[in-house]
């Protein structure tokens, strides 16, 4: 199923041969109208002209998130504001946030990206797609909604929140495609057991989710309990946002839509480029941004990179589900820890609730890990020697896999806070 078939299949000569024409195209324009590229160019040594070829990406600087804050809000911009006609930003939890600009040709390029996700995850004219992603300054919700109208679905604005609104017009309105962060499609399944609601009730079939890292075993939660196909989409706001990558209906990795970004994986200490195949960080340089092209973006969240042909025809390089991010990357006591590690291995378990944070603290100048797990109703109130024996037995798993001894906290239902958006699975209590 395919959106724009000539670019998604094109073979892998002619992409490259497109991504150095871009490429050079885009050096010249943020040489030229961007002064933190030019004055980071220029103190690398670097002229426009010195890149040519894909081999000579790896002479330019990387450009971070903070690049973006230091130069907030419209220092990072291409194009005259006259020329931006839209303007998002992403929330960040200390500081200014992160200011986002797109030209009218922007959000037509991102609406032709969204719809091909949309279109490789089952969403089709006839579709009925709800969108629970938040809208505004978010770039979720606007991001689905140009790429299902570019399909012509129809679409069900609805935004994040209001639960059990949410469940009655999936019912009334006959939804098909429903769009949201993984975490809050958990929570609305809850809501349905509660509401009595069956999902043999719904008209669902399909589940486009991202925003956030999310298990194979969290997948496989969310399809029996929603009677879905899920489907995991990537992106980032800094890039364009969501409609970066999107899974296929083979879900073996998401294609990167490269005749737009150019995708590396580099060693987070280092910067080195990693071959092909390796787990690193993920970096990108956009190919056809006007109002903020970036170049070598560290995106901060660790996967792979697959460069085989796929099974649908595709041949736009695959990534791997991000794993996690490496600022939300935990070390407890010299030992890396991301929370997808331990979400997978409660998920495995399978006698618990799909729910659970992670406490850290620093007690006598050693850090220390306390992983609170939801329990049902019935588990709660079972014996202490059935609930004594599941703290055991996720303590030593956790144990096996990370070489980490950490308490194991069983909680009732509803005692972690749900979210609407992006779920917070880690609470800090160090002072550092």
């Amino acid at each position: 199923m395919y959106w724009n078939k000539a670019y998604e299949c094109m073979d892998r000569g002619r992409l490259e041969a497109l991504q150095t024409e871009r490429l050079i195209h885009t050096v010249q324009r943020v040489y030229y109208n961007v002064p933190f590229y030019r004055d980071r160019m220029q103190r690398s040594g670097l002229q426009p002209e010195d890149i040519q070829s894909l081999d000579d990406l790896k002479k330019l600087p990387f450009t971070t998130k903070q690049d973006l804050r230091d130069n907030y809000p419209y220092g990072m911009f291409a194009v005259p504001l006259s020329e931006i006609v839209r303007i998002h930003a992403s929330s960040g939890t200390t500081g200014k946030p992160t200011v986002v600009g797109y030209t009218r040709q922007d959000i037509q390029v991102w609406s032709e990206l969204m719809a091909r996700a949309l279109t490789s995850g089952g969403t089709q004219k006839d579709s009925v797609i709800q969108i629970a992603y938040g809208y505004g300054l978010f770039t979720g919700g606007l991001g689905f909604h140009y790429g299902a109208e570019r399909i012509g679905a129809s679409v069900i604005p609805i935004s994040g929140g209001n639960t059990k609104r949410q469940i009655m017009l999936m019912e009334d309105f006959g939804t098909t495609v429903l769009a949201c962060t993984p975490s809050y499609a958990l929570h609305i399944a809850e809501t349905m057991k509660e509401m009595g609601i069956k999902r043999e009730n719904l008209k669902l079939k399909y589940g486009i989710f991202g925003a956030e890292p999310w298990t194979e075993a969290m997948r496989r939660e969310i399809e029996e309990k929603l009677g879905i196909t899920a489907i995991d989409i990537y992106g980032l706001s800094e890039v364009i946002g969501p409609g970066v990558a999107s899974e296929c209906q083979y879900r073996s990795g998401l294609h990167i839509f490269e005749d737009h970004f150019i995708p590396e994986i580099i060693d987070p200490k280092t910067g080195k480029t990693l071959p092909p195949g390796s787990t690193g960080e993920l970096v990108f340089t956009t190919l056809t941004k006007e109002g903020l092209p970036v170049i070598r973006y560290r995106t901060r969240d660790i996967t792979s990179l697959d460069y085989e042909p796929c099974a649908c025809g595709r041949t736009h390089v695959r990534m791997s589900k991000v794993i996690g991010r490496t600022d939300d990357m935990l070390i407890i006591r010299g030992v890396n820890v991301f929370p997808s590690q331990i979400e997978t291995i409660l998920m495995e378990i399978g006698e618990t609730e799909p729910h659970y944070l992670l406490v850290v603290d620093r007690v006598d100048n050693l850090d220390s890990l306390e992983v609170w797990v939801e329990v049902s109703d019935k588990l709660f109130s079972d014996e202490v020697r059935r609930l004594e024996d599941l703290n055991r037995k996720i303590a030593n798993e956790i144990h096996s896999l990370l070489g980490l001894t950490v308490k194991v906290r069983l909680v009732g239902p509803k005692t972690i806070e749900r979210s609407e958006g992006k779920a917070k699975r880690v609470l800090d209590r160090r002072k550092l």
